[in-house]
C-alpha cells in the first residue's frame, strides 16, 4: 500500500539483521520507524501495540523467534523466545501458530542450522501474509462490484467497517480492507464508513489514515452511528476483520463488531468477515465459550491521547478520578449473524461446511479429534 504516493509495508528485514516496522502508536500524527533486534523488543512491540492486527502480530511474532536464534539457538533459547511472545497477547491466534510454525521448523534442526532457517522461514510468512491478503481481496471485490452493478453504477458503494483490518493489520493489502482496495484499484467507486472503535481509536486514527494515504473516500463516525446509518439505507454491506475464527464460523474481532452485526441483522445489510486461513482455530467450535479475551489496561478507556493546537500531542483524562473502568478487547459473533467469509481460497458460509468446502484437507483431521 501507499504512503505519501509511495509503497510500503509494515514489517522488514533490514539488511544488518534487524528488524524495522512502523510504530503504529504514533498514528495518525507521526509517521515514525523502530528497530526491533532482540525477542524481548519483539514482544515489547506486540504487547504496548506498536504492532497490532492478527496477521502482523503473527509475523512479528516469527520475526521475534528468528531474533532469538541468531542470539541463541539452544533448545533452551528456542522454548524461551516461544514462551515471552506467546505470553504477549492471548486472542489473536496467529500469534500462536507462527510461534508453532517456527518451532515445528527449528527443534528437528542443528543448532548451527538454526538462525538461518529461522530468518528465512520468518520472510515467507511475512510474503504469505501479503499473498493471502491480496487473494482476499479479490475474491472480496466480487462483493463490491456485485452492489455496483446493481445499483445500475449510479453511485458509489457503501461500506461499513470496524476497527482497523487494513494492511496496518497485516503485512501488507490488510484483511477487511483488501476487498476495498481491489475495488478502487479496478475502479469501482466505493465510500467507507469507519467506526472510530474506542478505546484505542484504530478505526479514527489507523484506517483513516490508511484510506487517506491511500485515496479511498471514507467518512469516520462514532461506533453507534451504525446502525442510525443502516436504518436509513447508508451502508451496502459491511466488512470486518477478525482475530480468530471458529472451526463453527464464529469470529472474534475488536469490541463492538457484535453490535455491528447485530444492527446489519435488524436491518437487511449483508455482514461479511474477511480472514487468511491462519486465523482460523481449527480445536474449537464455540467462539463465546471457548475463545480468551483479552482485558487491558482501564487506562486505554479513562483517556485519550490526541494532537493540540501547537502540533503536539498529549493525554488527556476523559471520566472522573475514581471512576472504575473495564476494558474488554474483542466480542465474539456468532456464525448465525455472519452473512458469509471471506478466505483466500474464496467465499464461502460462516459455518463448519462452509469453512471445510475451502479447506478439505482439514476434514479428515477433525474427524480424527
Amino acid at each position: 500500500m501507499k504512503v505519501a504516493g509511495k509503497p510500503m509495508r509494515t514489517i522488514w528485514a533490514e539488511p544488518d539483521g534487524a528488524v524495522g516496522i512502523i510504530d503504529q502508536t504514533l498514528l495518525p500524527h507521526q509517521l515514525a520507524t523502530v528497530r526491533l533486534e532482540t525477542p524481548e523488543a519483539a514482544a515489547h512491540a506486540i504487547r504496548a501495540m506498536l504492532v497490532r492486527g492478527a496477521p502482523l502480530i503473527g509475523a512479528t511474532a516469527a520475526y521475534g523467534m528468528a531474533l532469538a536464534m541468531r542470539r541463541d539457538a539452544s533448545d533452551t533459547a528456542l522454548d524461551a523466545a516461544s514462551a515471552l511472545l506467546l505470553a504477549t497477547r492471548p486472542t489473536a491466534v496467529n500469534l500462536r501458530w507462527a510461534i508453532e510454525e517456527m518451532g515445528t521448523l527449528l527443534r528437528p534442526l542443528p543448532q548451527g542450522e538454526r538462525a538461518a532457517a529461522a530468518w528465512r522461514r520468518a520472510g515467507e510468512i511475512a510474503e504469505e501474509d501479503v499473498a493471502l491478503n491480496r487473494a482476499m481481496g479479490r475474491h472480496g471485490r466480487k462483493l463490491i462490484e456485485a452492489v455496483w452493478l446493481r445499483e445500475a453504477k449510479r453511485r458509489p458503494v457503501e461500506v461499513l467497517t470496524h476497527c482497523n483490518a487494513g494492511w496496518l493489520a497485516t503485512v501488507d493489502w490488510g484483511t477487511a480492507l483488501a476487498p476495498i482496495y481491489a475495488a478502487h484499484e479496478a475502479g469501482i467507486p466505493v465510500h467507507v464508513w469507519v467506526d472510530e472503535t474506542r478505546p484505542r481509536n484504530q478505526g479514527a486514527s489507523l484506517t483513516a489514515w490508511e484510506l487517506l494515504q491511500h485515496g479511498v473516500p471514507h467518512t469516520v463516525i462514532v461506533d453507534n452511528a451504525g446502525g442510525h446509518l443502516m436504518q436509513h439505507g447508508r451502508v451496502d454491506l459491511c466488512i470486518t476483520g477478525t482475530d480468530r475464527t471458529t472451526a463453527a464460523g464464529d469470529v472474534a474481532n475488536k469490541i463492538g463488531t457484535y453490535l455491528k452485526a447485530l444492527a446489519a441483522k435488524d436491518n437487511g445489510v449483508p455482514f461479511h468477515v474477511a480472514l487468511p486461513s491462519p486465523t482460523i482455530d481449527w480445536s474449537i467450535e464455540d467462539g463465546v465459550r471457548d475463545i480468551p479475551i483479552e482485558e487491558r489496561d482501564p487506562g486505554e478507556v479513562t483517556e485519550i491521547a490526541g494532537r493540540l493546537p501547537d502540533g503536539g500531542t498529549a493525554r488527556v483524562r476523559l471520566v472522573p478520578e475514581g471512576s472504575a473502568a473495564a476494558n474488554y478487547a474483542f466480542d465474539v459473533t456468532p456464525a448465525r449473524l455472519v452473512t458469509g467469509l471471506i478466505t483466500e481460497r474464496g467465499l464461502c458460509a460462516a459455518s463448519r461446511e462452509g469453512l471445510l468446502s475451502l479447506f478439505p484437507e482439514r476434514r479428515a483431521r477433525l474427524a480424527g479429534e
